[in-house]
């Protein structure tokens, strides 16, 4: 079973790769925002993306900045992109059924302590 910080940094992973999916040209400082996260720490989690080959950085050649770039799924970030997307909706579920029985029991509570 994965660690609790393991699953962090695959939700991470996942949620970056999802954003960049449908808005490859987004800065580094745009994706932290959308990401609540810092400019350097998503920096870190790209290079990681970037080094595993999961992600390609490219110039924006329709861009007057060119310092402007695009960042790419790669065919095996795709392929890591739906892995990733598998397991990020089963732990999400495994969640939700949590929330439900525990939400059901303080219900069960707060209707036992109305009763006199």
């Amino acid at each position: 079973m994965p660690s609790r910080r393991a699953n962090i940094q695959e939700d991470t992973n996942f949620r970056i790769m999802r954003i960049l999916q449908a808005n490859p040209d987004l800065t580094q400082r745009e994706l932290a925002a959308q990401l609540g996260m810092s400019a350097s720490g998503l920096n870190y989690c790209l290079n990681a993306l970037i080094d595993k080959g999961h992600v390609k950085m490219d110039n924006f050649t329709a861009s007057k900045n060119k310092l402007k770039y695009v960042y790419l799924l790669t065919p095996s970030g795709i392929a890591e992109k739906i892995s990733l997307t598998a397991r990020f909706l089963k732990r999400k579920m495994q969640e939700y059924d949590a929330l439900k029985v525990e939400i059901e029991g303080l219900k069960a509570e707060a209707n036992a302590d109305k009763t006199p």
